[in-house]
């Protein structure tokens, strides 16, 4: 009998209509504001919060997500031998659900298995996701868009060309990044130019060697078989293939890593070969992680904005998800461009 008095003596719960009431606002602008949406004005924002904290309204997740059918998890699903890739788009996922109620999820996968769909829908459906981020190759795969869309888990497709429409991509200009650092070393002097190109069955490394070799043909360059070698985007792989381009007679006066883990093997195997970089090889390599600037010389590389395609790409997942990702302004398309370093100086014989 005391407790049935002291429930009926307490104030009702605030709810989400009651704040909207208040604020004299629809319940979609107080949702957004819970959400951090950047589609409000400021006065409409500052007049909501200040609402929430004189009253000391807290939104009650739970509910929220049985009401929508979804949990305020965002999924990031990869197969890639790049861990600092990896890194850097978990570091611009994060940023971007700051201060929200969105969590991030890792989803590690084996592209290969005959099981993989079933494991990613198995995954989208135990953890109910708000919606999933898809790392290439994985996000390459136009099957598995099409699995996550019937499932009704929204997705973006991180990429190095363009493969969805805007609301479901981030991509980046590699090709044309590639191309200009090509150009950069062909304004060098260099002629003999060597390649390390990504595995295959990525997209990132078709459209790398599809730049590298449009700047040769700009210039009338040949480009020997013998001047391309294969690599995985792995440090151990770029000192492998180094040693093949290294065994030619004439060696190469520069290469092109599509990768600086790959980029940073070669310069490890010119050192233990006594070949002097920059003066007898110049290197470029593709992302400029910390890596670049942590060797030496430090490597000339392509800059990927990464992070900035992260946070792009879990931004339009959580608009989407609050029913306004059409109107989500956040780019589609990021370019790289060439930073330029001491691994790089005109060949010693031109």
């Amino acid at each position: 009998m005391a407790k049935q008095k002291q429930d009926e003596g307490q104030a009702p719960k605030l709810t989400i209509n009651d704040i909207a009431r208040m604020a004299d606002v629809s319940k979609k602008t107080v949702s957004r504001v819970i959400n951090r949406s950047p589609l409000l004005n400021r006065e409409t924002r500052d007049k909501v919060e200040a609402i929430i904290r004189e009253t000391g309204y807290v939104p009650n997740p739970q509910a929220r997500a049985l009401a929508l059918g979804r949990n305020f998890l965002i999924g990031l699903v990869y197969d890639n031998p790049n861990a600092q890739m990896i890194l850097s788009m978990q570091r611009g996922i994060l940023e971007a659900l700051h201060g929200t109620e969105f969590e991030l999820v890792i989803r590690p996968v084996d592209r290969g298995s005959n099981l993989v769909m079933d494991d990613i829908r198995g995954f989208v459906t135990r953890q109910r996701l708000f919606g999933v981020v898809l790392l290439p190759p994985m996000s390459e795969n136009d099957a598995l868009a099409r699995m996550l869309d019937e499932q009704g888990c929204r997705y973006v497709r991180m990429g190095s060309a363009v493969l969805d429409d805007p609301e479901h991509m981030v991509a980046s200009n590699d090709k044309e990044a590639v191309a200009d650092a090509v150009r950069y070393l062909i304004a060098q002097g260099h002629r003999r130019i060597g390649l390390i190109a990504g595995p295959h069955g990525f997209r990132s490394a078709q459209e790398r060697r599809e730049g590298f070799e449009q700047a040769l043909a700009e210039a009338g360059i040949s480009l020997p078989r013998s001047l391309i070698a294969d690599g995985q985007y792995t440090f151990e792989s770029g000192l492998s293939a180094s040693e093949s381009l290294f065994d030619l007679t004439p060696r190469p006066t520069a290469i092109f890593a599509s990768n600086d883990e790959m980029a940073a093997g070669v310069l490890y195997a010119a050192r233990m070969r006594g070949i002097a970089v920059p003066e007898e090889l110049s290197i470029i390599g593709f992302d400029d992680t910390p890596l670049t600037t942590r060797v030496w010389p430090p490597l000339s590389t392509v800059r990927w904005p990464i992070v900035a395609m992260g946070r792009a790409a879990a931004l339009k997942l959580i608009g989407t998800a609050i029913g306004e990702g059409s109107e989500v302004n956040e780019p589609s398309m990021f370019s790289s461009t060439l930073i330029r370093r001491a691994s790089v100086a005109p060949p010693a014989i031109s």
